[in-house]
């Protein structure tokens, strides 16, 4: 019997070393955002304070993470963004690094749609994961 739980506790502490391992880095993240991202992203505070400068191609960011697709109000997304919020589309690990590695392919899968388009054109193929860190610490606390 203590052999079993010993094995179990093992099991659980890999499975979540294994987990922290495949986490984003935060640090590179945001070396990566300023990078490859704020062209056309910015991300801006409920409080309006600027946390980084960048372009209004694309919505602000801050508190992407959570929160469902096409929610910036005041931004012009494609229809098929608006399509995969009614479908209950909501920015979580998955979906956010899957999505900008390919955002139409995505959205065309998502929604089963083989002409579903994304307003983003820009594919971030490496470091979706360092992206995706950085945005949850720039989280606004709930």
């Amino acid at each position: 019997m203590k052999l079993k739980i010993a094995t179990a506790l093992a099991a659980v502490t890999l499975a979540g070393t294994a987990v922290a391992q495949d986490a984003g880095d935060a640090a590179a993240g945001e070396d990566l955002f300023k990078k490859r991202c704020r062209s056309c992203h910015s991300v801006v505070d409920d409080a309006g304070e600027v946390i980084v400068k960048g372009g209004r191609t694309g919505p602000n960011l801050y508190g992407v993470i959570g929160r469902p697709a096409g929610a910036v109000e005041d931004f012009r997304y494609k229809d098929s963004i608006h399509e995969a919020k009614e479908k209950g589309l909501v920015w979580d690990e998955e979906t956010f690094e899957t999505y900008v590695q390919d955002p139409s392919a995505f959205l065309q899968e998502y929604l089963g749609d083989s002409g579903a388009r994304s307003g983003m054109t820009f594919k971030l193929k490496e470091g979706a994961a360092d992206v995706y860190a950085y945005l949850v610490s720039l989280a606004p606390a709930n």
